[in-house]
Parts: C-alpha cells; structure tokens; sequence
C-alpha cells in the first residue's frame, strides 16, 4: 500500500511538472504579444501558470470534503518559496538577486501582508466563506495597483512580432487547455495519495499538505527560478516567487474556502508554522530591501530558517 501510494503520488507529480512547464512556456508567449514587463510576465503569467497544481489540488481537495490539505500545501509552499528557493536562486546567482525597481518594492511589502494574511483569517481554526472573500479582495486590490499605472506593466519586446499569428495562437490555446486537463488529472492524484499518507502515517491532512504536497507542487516555480537564476534573470525570479506567495494565498485560498470552508481541529502544526512563515517573510523583506538585494550569505541564511522549521515539526510529530 505505501508503495502504491509512493508510486501514484511520484507520477502525479511529474504529471504537475510537465504539464506546468507546457503552461507556462504558452503563457510567457501570450505574454510577449500582449507587450508586458518581464516583472509581471513572471508576476502573473509565470507565477499563475505554476499556481495551477495549487488550484487544482485547491479545488479538488474542496470538493472532496479536505480543504484543510490546500491549505497545507498554501501554507507549506510560500515557507519553502520564500526560503529554501529564493535561498537557492541566490545563491546561483552570479551577484545574488537584485530588486532595485520600485514596483518590485512596492509588491514585497505586499506580498509579506498577504503571506500572513490567511494565517490571520483562520486565527479561530476557521476559513469561512467571508474569509475567501475577503482573500479575493486582496488580490482583486493589488492586481488594481499594479495595472493602475500603464509603466508598471508595459514593454515592448522586438520578437514579439515575430510570434503573432493566429497559428500560434490556436497552438498556444490549445497547450493552456491540454495542460488544465493533465493537471486536473495530477491534482487529483496528489489528493488521494496525500489521503492515503494521512491514513498510514496517522498524520494531519494538513500535515501532509504543509510538507508533501507543499514541495510537489513547488517544483514548477523552483525549477524555473534556479534556470533564470542562471541566466541572471533576477526580475522573473522574484516576480515568480512573489507572485506565487500572493495568488496562493489570495486566489487559490479564497477559492477553496468558498467552495469548502476550512476547519483545522489540530492548529498545533500550524502555530509552528506560522512562526516560521513570519520568520522568513520578515527575513526575506529585510534583505530585499538592504542594498536592494539579496546576497548568497542571506540565501543561505533563508535555507537555514526552512532546515530548522522541518526539524521543530519532525520533533513535535
């Protein structure tokens, strides 16, 4: 049975990966023709293209009665986004991640609020349906601010031309349509093997969804944050990743609690990792603003926080 459920919950997760890299490779080319800022080509069409698995499993934990697995994962992948990948991509980086514009700025501020928020919202072990509502409107405000100004957003990218045509167009379409049903189908694969785990381990759904599922679904954004870490693509790294952490929390999560309220009855894992989730939100905020980068002994400083947050969890279990 372990086997099985090892088995099912490495293909879904290869079924994740694949089929978020075809989004996102569709997205990003969408992207070039409408003309946008690299920021918010990873802000929003890279990081929305590696939320889906998150949806997905969102969506369909809530309708098989578990939302609190999403929540989980929410909760586990902004900790190890904001730590382990962003450490990471630092570190590969030839001179660390910069972040001088003011719109990126503006959005880490942001996107540390937006982090705790959710943790906030359930302080009673409880994400109602207001709550969602209240996520979504977080996210329907700060979608407004970065649109409000037309050179937050705008570029014009020479081979952009090159790509439009209703050909590619089509193709693309059918790419982003192709990829929904693969990572529906891999969603729900993750949700029964995390089910399963739950079962045979006797761990929190939650749990498993903090730490399994959490990671699973990260490895869309961290495998493309270390490629443009290598090309020195620091924008598209820290567009994704915070955008990813915003449309989590906020998107994803509002979703889900409308569709299924969230009810924790064990909040203890969660306290511990609402600690952590601080410690590296307010770390990560505190270096992108020193110097307006993050140097590759600060990453190792946010690996560190995600090391010693996995072994307080292993040694309260």
């Amino acid at each position: 049975m372990l086997w099985f459920c090892i088995l099912i919950f490495i293909a879904s997760c290869l079924l994740l990966i694949f089929a978020g890299k075809w989004l996102v490779d569709a997205l990003s080319r969408i992207a070039l023709v409408l003309s946008l800022k690299e920021f918010v080509v990873a802000f929003f069409i890279m990081a929305l293209g590696t939320s889906i698995p998150n949806l997905m499993i969102g969506i369909v934990s809530a309708l098989n009665g578990v939302p609190e697995l999403s929540f989980g994962d929410v909760v586990g992948a902004n900790i190890f986004d904001l730590s382990i990948v962003i450490g990471l991509a630092a570190l590969i980086s030839k001179a660390g991640l910069s972040s001088k514009s003011r719109t990126v700025q503006g959005s880490s501020a942001f996107t540390i609020i937006i982090a705790l928020l959710p943790l906030l919202l359930i302080f009673d072990q409880n994400l109602s349906r207001a709550d969602g509502v209240v996520l979504l409107l977080s996210f329907i405000i700060y979608t407004s601010w970065l649109f409000s100004k037309k050179e937050r957003f705008t570029k014009i990218y020479e081979q952009a031309p090159e790509i439009i045509n209703l050909k590619n167009l089509f193709k693309d379409i059918g790419i982003i349509i192709l990829g929904v049903i693969l990572l529906l189908l891999g969603g729900q694969g993750i949700v029964k093997s995390a089910t399963l785990f739950s079962e045979i381990f006797n761990a929190p759904l939650g749990l498993i969804g903090m730490f399994i599922v959490a990671i699973g679904t990260c490895l869309p954004e961290a495998i493309f944050s270390l490629h443009a870490a290598r090309k020195g693509q620091d924008w598209m790294i820290l567009g994704n990743l915070m955008g990813s952490v915003v449309i989590t929390a906020t998107l994803i999560l509002g979703i889900v609690a409308i569709i299924q309220p969230v009810k924790i009855v064990d909040f203890s894992p969660f306290a511990i990792a609402r600690a952590f989730l601080l410690a590296s939100a307010i770390f990560f905020f505190i270096f992108l603003r020193s110097d307006h980068k993050i140097t590759r002994k600060e990453g190792i400083f946010l690996i560190g926080i995600y090391i010693v947050f996995l072994i307080v969890e292993i040694l309260t279990i």
